[in-house]
């Protein structure tokens, strides 16, 4: 700060142009005398301040209108400039309660010939506009920074050279660096190796050729947390320009729970596969057994008529032939003792019922049966109600009916120009709890209703005709019923009921 020596004035009409031009500018002028502490306002200054124009002015009375947190800031100041001729330059908030007047005071030393401080003078501007832009441009940026804290993204701002200038919270979160351990810090940190080696050279090259590798394009990356772990990420970079300098964000996507779910996924759709398989095995050896029985009763009839013919017979071999059929007729019988066995053991339906969520049921089996979905313009509402949520079955054969409805839903809807499947819950009994699968299809004809639960029955192409039967048949064993009938829309709604999980289950199952 250049210091001002006082000169004699040597064109009083021309500092008093000067004087009333910054006075018309709406700008207040003031003058502290160091050695006796006497203050001079002009007539904006006391507007400024609300000082009347014949209240005499003192220093004191200038701390008193000021915070009190201001009033030492304000002698602090003051002693600086003295000390070093650096500019007294204070921001102040004026008036009780809001709306609030803010000014800016600005001052410079002025010495005497001999280098003596003998007066701070200087300007008062209004500066509330100013402040109303500070005031929006802070509100912003925690609106910013409040999104930036939530979003389960994480972003990271790096510069040219790979060093970080911004480290969000849920960056945080994933790397396991703190902000401060991260910012300043160059972003190969959270890489493994030979990424971690690499990438300088990458951001080199990108400088040089300008070719872009994943600027702008997501990619499945790995990352590298504080403890040394690695984490599987997706990875979008977006560059921008600040004073001609680059600097690019990425927005960084924890995918292991995702793929932790990938695999729940897999490992679920492949118990389903395979309790389906034996479902459907099961169901046709109850088919086969109920249709073989019969003709194998009957070729046991067929024998020992066929030995009351040979009774009369002088056959010398007759007796040969009677043993014969006796033992064919034999093996008839245990034949059929052994399918009526079979046959037993699959209508018994024997399975693990435990406590299961019943909204975690369809969640886990609309991600499978659903899968398409979407795409396909389907909207997909599940209506449930948690207050008839818990229910005692076998999670795997359940969400097999699950899936099995959902996929006809979506096939029933191929066609159609609206398409919405619904699903929902309700409670129809002491301890029975509906589910509805609801859909907008093509609905069901009057002739196949009958016939729509029976073994082999189908009206598609390529179907086997057991799905909805073994759905019946999982349904029963749990000690419900399933149905299906035509809704308002056209399409069709099956439901089925479940046994709601007691209380005493429940305290058993925890």
């Amino acid at each position: 700060m250049t210091t001002i020596v006082h000169p004699a004035s040597d064109d009083p009409v021309r500092d008093q142009r000067f004087r009333l031009g910054i006075e018309g500018a709406g700008i207040g002028i003031w003058d502290l005398d160091l050695v006796t502490h006497g203050l001079l306002w002009s007539s904006a200054a006391r507007t400024f301040f609300g000082v009347p124009k014949d209240l005499p002015l003192t220093y004191d009375l200038f701390l008193s209108l000021l915070e009190p947190q201001d009033r030492e800031r304000t002698d602090q100041a003051i002693r600086r400039s003295i000390e070093t001729g650096c500019t007294f330059d204070m921001q102040y908030r004026l008036g009780g309660s809001p709306p609030y007047q803010w000014v800016r005071v600005l001052g410079s030393i002025i010495r005497d010939e001999k280098g003596v401080p003998l007066h701070l003078s200087g300007l008062v501007i209004e500066i509330n506009d100013q402040k109303q832009i500070e005031e929006t441009v802070r509100i912003r940026e925690s609106h910013l920074r409040s999104i930036l804290e939530t979003i389960p993204d994480a972003m990271i701002v790096i510069d040219g050279t790979g060093i970080m200038q911004f480290f969000s919270r849920a960056a945080e979160r994933q790397f396991g660096y703190t902000a401060q351990e991260g910012i300043g810090k160059n972003v190969s940190m959270l890489m493994p190796q030979p990424d971690r080696a690499r990438h300088d050279g990458y951001l080199a090259r990108y400088e040089s050729t300008g070719e872009r590798h994943i600027i702008g394009i997501g990619r499945i990356v790995t990352g590298q947390r504080k403890d040394g772990t690695t984490f599987p990420m997706h990875l979008s970079i977006g560059e921008m320009q600040t004073g001609g300098v680059p600097y690019f964000t990425g927005f960084i996507r924890d995918l292991t729970e995702h793929q932790q779910t990938q695999a729940r996924l897999q490992e679920l759709q492949s118990e389903l596969v395979h309790v389906s398989r034996l479902s459907a095995m099961g169901e046709m050896a109850s088919a086969l057994a109920h249709e073989l029985n019969q003709p194998l009763a009957a070729i046991s009839n067929y024998m020992k008529g066929s030995r009351r013919l040979l009774a009369d017979n002088p056959d010398p071999n007759r007796s040969k032939i009677e043993n014969a059929l006796d033992r064919a007729a034999e093996q008839a019988i245990r034949a059929g003792q052994i399918i009526r066995r079979l046959r037993d053991f699959v209508a018994r339906g024997e399975s693990e019922k435990r406590v299961e969520s019943l909204s975690k049921l369809i969640e886990e089996a609309g991600a499978l049966g659903l899968s398409g979905a979407r795409e396909q313009g389907v909207q997909l509402r599940f209506n449930l109600n948690p207050e008839y949520d818990l229910v005692l079955v076998d999670r795997v054969q359940i969400q097999q009916v699950l899936v099995n409805l959902f996929r006809n839903a979506l096939e029933a809807m191929a066609h159609s120009l609206q398409r919405e499947l619904i699903a929902s819950n309700a409670k129809v009994a002491d301890d029975m709890i509906e589910v509805a699968i609801f859909d907008t299809g093509a609905g069901i004809p009057d002739d196949v209703m009958p016939n729509l639960f029976q073994t082999f029955y189908t009206t598609k192409e390529t179907g086997m005709g057991v799905g909805l039967s073994i759905s019946r048949s999982i349904i029963e064993a749990h000690g419900g019923r399933m149905w299906a009938e035509a809704n308002s829309l056209g399409g069709a709604t099956f439901r089925f009921t479940l046994p709601a999980a007691s209380n005493e289950s429940v305290t058993n199952a925890t």
